[in-house]
């Protein structure tokens, strides 16, 4: 049960009647920023990166924040970044999420276009919707109930390029940490199993990634006359790849050793419909769901520079690249899965096939400590917001500013949750969030921020 508050703080059920007031302007700002295209990657235009910021910026301004402004991220976006003064005695929360994008890859994947945001049976479809603009919306819904009379200290932290380059966040998070230091950090860049089925994730796999390229020749040369005898370069490319798994789809690189999850996961079943496996194609890989999907590593190829099918030639290529991704798990060094990632697929290249590798990105695991005063109070939060108590979960993917937060501020309690499911489909076509969703999660903030204020 949620603590008793004084007369003058705000009530539970006042938060709750106004987080639900406030609904329909946070489904309308949450329709103007999926409108923007921000994709942070490069080869995509600035210009509507900076749009995103600026909302952002006009939207804690409306949720009662006066010191608001653009900080800028030497390589990167701006972050941008609100405070407000911590009431006496109460403790500070600095709340993250970002206003950045995946691409939304092929349009014609898509059943709505990915920047026209529409609703259909209470879900709002549109890339950002779910990851991570819900997040930023969460923020903003949870905040406007308090009127500007927040009950703890506020900072927050809108990131401009966490799908493709977060490691520039975390320099300035490194070179500037009074800015962000507080006493428990809200991460909305993360959800739910499923809808209305309230969690905490509590475990976080690392990320390492690289682009190989093989070469093999000076040039391409005509399929008849050279074919059976000039090395492929793709046809090289391909053996290594494949050669990462072993025929359960298990990762066969040596130091990459499968791991073990103590909480549990959905099942292979409910993991088949939520991925779209088809029938009769088996699942990859051994052990529990949870213990792939958030403790084990996992080699993944993202993308490879080859002719296209549409504009294939009779040609024996000289050079392919590929785009390489390692999920990490917590207790396991990125940098070091990248050496062996890389060691290995040198050790494996065939017919002598020059291979270089370029463009690495690494970013650390987290393993969250979960007996907190922060975490006592969020668990009551939501077990009001939901109507039952939330349980611990892994995720299977990165966020990168988090490991760089550990560090920087060991004694704070960092707390991972938001309006996604494992339905929302995320960096996929379709991608959607439930608004009915979104608005729980902003009402369990809310409580969440008047219960650690009151909170001894």
């Amino acid at each position: 049960m949620l603590r008793h508050h004084e007369e003058d703080d705000v009530t539970p059920e006042e938060i709750e009647s106004a987080v639900g007031a406030g609904m329909p302007q946070a489904v309308e700002d949450l329709r103007r920023l999926v409108a923007i295209p921000s994709v942070a990657f490069p080869g995509h235009p600035e210009e509507p990166v900076l749009a995103a910021a600026a909302i952002a910026e006009e939207l804690l301004r409306s949720a009662g924040l006066e010191d608001v402004r653009l900080i800028p991220i030497e390589g990167s976006f701006p972050a941008v970044y609100a405070e407000a003064p911590a009431p006496p005695g109460a403790p500070t929360v600095l709340l993250y999420a970002h206003y950045d994008v995946q691409p939304p890859g092929d349009p014609a994947l898509w059943r709505t276009p990915p920047f026209e945001p529409t609703i259909i049976d209470g879900a709002m479809y549109g890339r950002g919707a779910a990851d991570d603009k819900s997040g930023l919306i969460a923020h903003v819904a949870a905040l406007r109930a308090f009127q500007g009379r927040f009950p703890v200290g506020i900072k927050v932290l809108l990131e401009g390029q966490e799908e493709y380059a977060g490691e520039r966040l975390e320099s300035f998070v490194e070179a500037n940490p009074e800015l962000v230091r507080a006493d428990a950090i809200v991460v909305a860049d993360s959800g739910n199993p499923r809808v209305g089925d309230p969690a905490v994730t509590t475990s976080l796999r690392g990320l390492a990634a690289f682009t190989v390229e093989v070469r093999t020749l000076r040039e391409a040369v005509h399929s008849g006359s050279f074919g059976g005898a000039a090395p492929d370069a793709l046809a090289a490319l391909m053996r290594m790849l494949t050669a990462l798994h072993d025929d359960s789809g298990d990762v066969r690189v040596p130091g990459l050793p499968r791991g073990a999850f103590g909480g549990q996961g959905e099942s292979a079943d409910d993991f088949r419909v939520t991925a779209g496996v088809l029938d009769g194609v088996s699942l990859v890989g051994s052990g529990s769901m949870a213990d792939r999907l958030w403790a084990s590593y996992a080699v993944t190829v993202t993308g490879l520079d080859v002719p296209s099918v549409s504009e294939a030639i009779n040609a024996v290529q000289a050079v392919a690249r590929a785009r390489v991704t390692v999920r990490v798990p917590p207790a396991g060094d990125p940098k070091t899965a990248l050496n062996d990632v890389t060691d290995f697929l040198k050790q494996v290249t065939p017919w002598g096939a020059q291979v270089s590798f370029s463009d690495f990105t690494v970013g650390s695991g987290y393993l969250a400590d979960t007996g907190g005063r922060a975490r006592a109070a969020l668990d009551r939060a939501m077990e009001r917001a939901f109507g039952r108590a939330p349980r611990d979960v892994g995720q299977g993917g990165s966020i990168p500013l988090v490991a760089t937060l550990v560090r920087q501020f060991p004694a704070a309690e960092i707390l991972l949750y938001g309006a996604e499911d494992d339905d929302a489909s995320i960096h996929a076509p379709n991608e959607r969030v439930v608004l009915a969703e979104l608005r729980r999660i902003a009402t369990a903030e809310a409580l969440f921020l008047a219960e650690y204020g009151a909170a001894e």
